[in-house]
């Protein structure tokens, strides 16, 4: 039996010379949770929207999904008159000191919240427009 060998996420940044671009490891992150869901009186989403914003974050994208089951067994969905239980997903991709900076302050801040946390390579291609 093969010993399994150790992984390592670094956040440091690296020039491929392949795609002259850079890339950066760490994580994304998914957040679960719904539209009617608040923290300080904000939809929950866009609170952590802003959170990334506040910590420097590159960027999160809010997903919504037609429907969804819950930990409880219990299914989310949109409904015609009433959205306040349509699942939404809060997707960042972060670097290691990063994730661990938005960690730390979902545990102060005392939320309850599902997420799903992937090792990833992410980076831009091409050339910026000016912008």
């Amino acid at each position: 039996m093969r010993p399994q060998a150790r992984v390592r996420i670094a956040s440091r940044t690296r020039r491929d010379p392949h795609r002259g671009g850079t890339d950066m490891h760490g994580f994304q992150i998914t957040f679960f949770t719904q539209q009617g869901r608040s923290h300080h009186g904000k939809p929950l989403a866009d609170w952590l929207v802003r959170l990334a914003s506040e910590l420097g974050l590159r960027g999160a994208t809010v997903i919504p999904a037609c429907e969804g089951i819950g930990h409880h067994h219990r299914i989310h969905s949109a409904h015609f008159f009433e959205l306040a239980d349509q699942p939404l997903s809060v997707v960042m991709a972060v670097t290691s000191d990063e994730a661990e900076r938005l960690f730390d302050r979902l545990r102060a801040e005392g939320l309850h919240l599902f997420y799903v946390k992937t090792t990833a390579e992410f980076g831009v291609v091409g050339e910026a427009d000016g912008a």
